[in-house]
């Protein structure tokens, strides 16, 4: 940019970098997404999913309050209970093959208060 009348007009780190009068822009703040569908009430929801799998079913688990190594933990508990893999995507664990009765009446052990969702 040795040319004196060329300018940064946008950057991916933080958007528009000036306004039209040279001032510099403010970047918004970043606010979280909700996640779409899944409120967030302290209740622990299991369910069954297949889509974007190759036709394979996988037990889904959201709403653990659990983060980072805790819910690893958990994560590992409940695959030895189930006999399959499984991995922590984000704040939802996922185990391969439809383990939902088992999960549920583990976590409910556990002390939460779980539903059974979708399919």
């Amino acid at each position: 940019m040795s040319d004196p009348n060329s300018r940064l007009v946008y950057s991916t780190d933080g958007g528009r970098v000036r306004h039209d009068d040279g001032r510099p822009a403010k970047a918004a703040p970043l606010k979280p997404k909700p996640r779409a569908g899944f409120p967030d009430d302290g209740v622990v929801r299991v369910m069954r999913e297949r889509g974007g799998r190759g036709g394979k079913v996988v037990t889904i688990v959201r709403g653990l309050p659990q983060r980072g190594g805790d819910l690893e933990v958990l994560t590992l508990e409940l695959k030895r209970l189930c006999g399959a893999g499984g991995t922590v995507k984000g704040a939802v664990v996922e185990i391969q093959g439809d383990h939902r009765e088992r999960v549920a009446a583990r976590l409910q052990a556990l002390g939460y208060t779980v539903k059974l969702a979708g399919g």
